[in-house]
């Protein structure tokens, strides 16, 4: 990935023998920079502290075989670091103590055991812990961490650090160096693990830093422009877009009704990517990229639309897992499209009661400008089953509705699959990439009356709000898959774990890579 926007960034390349520094990245308005790294064990004398992160019946005996042998910290008194991980209350949280010349330790101690529907090593405690890392120069220790969790742990790490800001002035300034340990204390140096920590943590921080971004600068227009920049730079991958009056020419109703009243106007980005190998199969994946959402002229109050700049999250997750998967080489091919708009209001908004014809060529009575994802997204997946060959698999994400943080929360977000299988996949590689999901119930044909229209095909929002509306969202743009499309299809509607205290998380980059089996994943 190129240097984004108005920050820079080093990024040098994938090594398994030594440590990989993966971004390094400083506002032009601040001094503040991160950098992750992943690879082998840095000297104490390097760095300024040292966070050991593991089960806590783990750190248990970690503390008792390895502390003097592995860590190298000078004059480590082994009783201390037990009194540490008995303060800790319960079976997570974190305690720290300095060491001889300042040199801080810190132990972050996870759940044994966990429930079902969470990942073995609980990413959201470890994003949570990690937060709370002081600034500086951190070697970040995890202990005892089987290599098929290295993605995962890799990708919450990346959550715990937002890239983008804006203060004029920032001290925040931290050095990462991950190491994953095995029971043994012996640095893992898999190459796969390792370049899929180093692929998906990038992914991650792009997708949050775009989230991150206020609409002043991320234009449909910018976010175009760079996606195109990424294209240039990666091999095998292709560019096209379809813009403004075009998609109207073309029959894009949805998107481009959905944008038209916007400065800039709105776009379909697709970009492709072919493996240099025969792919084993075909997959679109379809991001909602409403870069503000004002709710058109069914207008958001004042506080239901400070955060809609992060109504694009599902675009900016696709966008994060389709470079992570073409730089991991993955053997499928790729086809991503990204349904740009600004939901704004002006003289030519489009207007509850509108007929909008959308690019299924089905009709669509407007009842609820502020529902307008579902209309983007149908134009989005149309597109994809009338015009990509040989496709096997559909997958949208958005930030869809407010309603699915109720239906499974804000870590969870909610899918529907058009198939049990294709369900069981969808949790099944939430599970192991840590970006967790749950299925919402599938019914359309019980559903879809919810959308009658007197005067068109459908309307675009559900009568009656107490009638699985989450899952009604998604079944609109089921609706709009093409007839003769025989293919999987699924949907991620990720309101809630798009976004955490106001920042984006970065979310749907390891969901993607582990649905699609990624090296490492």
């Amino acid at each position: 990935v190129s240097c984004f926007f108005s920050k820079k960034f080093v990024c040098t390349a994938f090594v398994p023998t030594r440590n990989v520094v993966i971004r390094t990245m400083s506002s032009s308005l601040a001094a503040a920079t991160t950098t992750i790294s992943f690879g082998d064990l840095a000297s104490p004398a390097d760095t300024d502290a040292t966070v050991v992160v593991g089960k806590k019946s783990v750190l248990q005996d970690f503390i008792a075989d390895n502390v003097p042998s592995c860590l190298g910290l000078v004059n480590a008194d082994k009783e201390t670091f037990e009194a540490m991980l008995n303060s800790i209350d319960g079976n997570s949280g974190s305690a720290s103590t300095f060491l001889e010349k300042g040199h801080q330790f810190m132990l972050c101690a996870l759940p044994d055991t966990v429930t079902r529907n969470n990942h073995e090593m609980s990413t959201h405690k470890v994003t949570e812990l990690l937060s709370s890392i002081p600034k500086g120069k951190t070697r970040l220790l995890f202990a005892n961490v089987p290599s098929h969790y290295h993605g995962a742990l890799a990708s919450a790490v990346a959550k715990a650090f937002p890239l983008y800001s804006r203060k004029t002035s920032n001290n925040n300034y931290r050095s990462i160096q991950v190491s994953f340990l095995d029971d043994t204390g012996t640095v893992q140096m898999n190459e796969v693990s390792l370049k899929a920590a180093h692929v998906v943590s990038e992914g991650v921080q792009l997708a949050a830093e775009l989230v991150d971004m206020p609409p002043a600068e991320l234009t449909t227009d910018v976010y175009a422009a760079k996606c195109r920049e990424i294209a240039n730079e990666l091999e095998g991958v292709t560019m096209t877009e379809i813009v403004g009056d075009e998609l109207d020419k073309a029959g894009y109703g949805g998107l481009y009704g959905v944008g038209k009243a916007a400065e800039c106007p709105p776009r379909l980005v697709i970009m492709e990517y072919t493996p240099a190998n025969d792919p084993t199969q075909t997959v679109a994946l379809v991001g909602k990229g409403i870069i503000y959402d004002t709710g058109g002229l069914s207008l958001k109050p004042k506080v239901g639309m400070c955060g809609m700049k992060h109504d694009m999250g599902g675009s900016a997750g696709m966008l994060g897992g389709f470079v992570s998967a073409v730089k991991l080489g993955i053997d499928k091919k790729l086809v991503l499209i990204l349904c740009l708009a600004e939901n704004a209001i002006g003289p030519t908004a489009f207007r509850n009661d509108d007929i909008l014809t959308l690019y299924s060529g089905k009709t669509v009575e407007v009842n609820n400008c502020d529902a307008e994802g579902r209309l983007v997204l149908g134009d989005g997946v149309a597109h994809a089953t009338k015009h990509i060959p040989d496709l096997n698999l559909v997958v949208d994400m958005a930030t869809l509705t407010g309603a699915q943080l109720v239906a499974t929360g804000k870590k969870h977000a909610g899918i529907l699959a058009n198939t049990q299988e294709l369900e069981r996949q969808a949790v099944a590689a939430g599970l192991r990439s840590g970006d967790l999901t749950y299925p919402l119930l599938y019914a359309p044909e019980i559903l879809k009356e919810e959308f009658n229209s007197k005067v068109a095909d459908m309307k675009n929002s559900v009568k009656d709000r107490n009638n699985a509306q989450t899952s009604c969202a998604g079944h609109f743009i089921e609706f709009h898959l093409d007839k003769d499309y025989t293919g999987g299809w699924l949907h991620v509607d990720m309101a809630g774990p798009a976004s955490k205290n106001e920042r984006g998380t970065g979310y749907g980059v390891g969901l993607i890579l582990a649905l699609l089996n990624a090296p490492g994943f």
